[in-house]
């Protein structure tokens, strides 16, 4: 199990968003179709956050 806590309401978000992605609906920000599961997760993880619903943060990048 998931160490990261997601709200339900976040997780059907990503479930839509995979939705999208297995019909192929699915668009990036530039217009072009998401090919790539781990952006498709991503995206639904970033609109979840947008809505305001809880999402574990950002992971900091290192150099």
């Amino acid at each position: 199990m998931s160490k990261n806590k997601y709200s339900e309401k976040a997780q059907d978000k990503v479930e839509k968003v995979m939705h999208e992605f297995k019909e192929g609906k699915l668009k990036s920000s530039s217009g072009d179709k998401v090919k790539s599961r781990k952006q498709a997760v991503a995206i639904g993880i970033s609109e979840a956050r947008e809505e305001g619903l809880k999402v574990p943060k950002e992971k900091k990048k290192k150099n």
